[in-house]
């Protein structure tokens, strides 16, 4: 009953009553960001939109991805969450990070992929780009994600993907980390537009992640070959 009751007006988009929004404005490399995203997935009791930045060339691939499709001499990392091939040189990178028991966290996949875009879909369309959600999967088999609209994903009006993310479940609740490939060059307030979005009124916070935590998860999985060339 609550998922279709969410789905019945998900054009609003505003399903969680608190949010909390970290601009992360610290540039860091693949490793650092993957494990901070993952220590919020293991840490945080409120949902939390973090929106961050990559120091260097940096390219993510998705946990089922294999690391041949990266290109010779790109530094990558392997992404917690599914997905293909994304190359953050030129993107909006952000994470929504829902605790376990709240209403976005225990419905289906696609019905919280169809809300977070939906709600960034108003956002770009505010900033004067012409963009709608794909109605079902492309037909591109590419690896490159960017290459292969699947459903809910956002395209522009020539088809060209603009927006696409990855999720990952588990008892902690649910990890989305999500792309756009459109930077946010107009006034950088994308972040509390598509915050405010997915909460009537979100709070800004700057958050302390363990940094021992950090560093022992970059060493054992996020910069270990024996994670990112596994497939």
């Amino acid at each position: 009953m609550i998922i279709a009751a969410i789905r019945k007006n998900v054009w609003d988009s505003r399903v969680l009553t608190r949010l909390m929004l970290w601009n992360d404005r610290e540039p860091q490399d693949g490793p650092t960001n993957m494990a901070v995203d993952e220590w919020l997935w293991h840490h945080a009791t409120m949902p939390v939109l973090r929106v961050y930045r990559w120091s260097g060339d940096w390219m993510s691939i998705g946990y089922f991805s294999k690391a041949a499709m990266v290109p010779a001499g790109r530094a990558f990392v392997r992404r917690p969450t599914g997905g293909g091939l994304v190359d953050h040189r030129a993107d909006w990178t952000y994470t929504l990070v829902i605790p376990r028991g709240h209403a976005m966290a225990e419905m289906p996949g696609a019905a919280s992929y169809e809300i977070v875009h939906r709600a960034l879909r108003d956002v770009l369309v505010a900033e004067g780009l012409d963009c709608r959600l794909i109605g079902q999967d492309g037909s591109d088999a590419s690896a490159f994600c960017f290459e292969h609209p699947v459903t809910h994903d956002l395209i522009d009006a020539s088809g060209r993907k603009l927006a696409g993310a990855g999720q990952r479940r588990g008892r902690q609740g649910l990890l989305h980390q999500g792309s756009v490939q459109v930077k946010d060059d107009r006034d950088g307030m994308r972040a509390l537009r598509l915050a405010e979005r997915l909460c009537a009124f979100p709070e800004s916070v700057e958050m302390q992640p363990d940094e021992a935590w950090i560093a022992r998860r970059c060493a054992e999985v996020y910069a270990h070959a024996s994670w990112n060339g596994k497939k």
